[in-house]
Order: structure tokens, then C-alpha cells, then sequence
């Protein structure tokens, strides 16, 4: 799954570059997304994200592409893998910016750990 999002003046820290607080919220709702296609109508909450790591400065107007894929799955969690790509204002090429690996847990309505059902057909994030 891809999704795109555009760097803002609002998304920036006192450096003048993205704030890594708004890439990991972007990261963690993005990946959840794509879990919620692949398992809809389950509840699935974030246990973890892998090795934060900020390579390289985003500034504004900054094109941004989430490249989200199933890493692995166990009994009741799914780990999803997403790559950020970062192409500045007026770039022709795209250069990659972060990486990490997050990992959401199936609950049940008392917030249990539950088996994840089969992925939903024909959905792939």
C-alpha cells in the first residue's frame, strides 16, 4: 500500500524541517491503515515500532510516499514494514528518508491479546 502526504509549515520543528513526532504519527496511522484493510472489523492496537532512525532533514513542501508492506504475521500480531520517501519542491527524483517496522497487536473488547483472523481476500496493503 502507498500513501502520499505533503510537508506543511505546521509539520515543521524549530530547525525548519519536519517534526520526527509528526513522521512517526504519520508512519503508525498509515500502517494502521493498511492492517485494517487486510483485517477489517478487528481491533488491532500498536505494540511497537523498530528502530527509529532519522537520516536525512525534510523540509517543507516536501512530497512524502509511505511504502507500507506485510512484514510477517504471528498468532495475534502483524508486523508491517514502511519505507518513507521524501521528494523535495521542485526534485525530480525521490530519495528515502526513514524506515521502521510496526507491529500491531489483535485485542478483544477487554483488550486481550486474540488471535488475528485469516487476511480479508484480495486485500493487500
Amino acid at each position: 500500500m502507498e500513501m502520499f502526504t505533503l510537508v506543511r509549515p505546521e509539520h515543521l520543528n524549530h530547525y525548519g524541517n519536519l517534526f520526527g513526532g509528526q513522521l512517526l504519527k504519520w508512519v503508525d496511522e498509515y500502517a494502521y491503515l493498511a492492517a485494517l484493510r487486510e483485517y477489517p472489523g478487528e481491533t488491532l492496537v500498536t505494540r511497537a515500532m523498530d528502530h527509529v532512525d532519522f537520516t536525512r532533514g525534510v523540509p517543507v513542501g516536501a512530497l512524502l510516499r509511505l511504502h507500507i508492506v506485510r512484514a510477517a504475521v504471528g498468532v495475534s500480531s502483524v508486523r508491517y514494514h514502511v519505507t518513507v520517501y521524501a521528494q523535495e519542491c521542485g526534485a525530480v527524483e525521490e530519495v528515502p528518508v526513514f524506515e521502521t517496522t510496526v507491529t500491531f497487536v489483535c485485542v478483544d473488547r477487554k483488550h486481550r491479546r486474540k488471535p488475528l483472523p485469516e487476511a480479508a481476500a484480495g486485500v493487500s496493503p
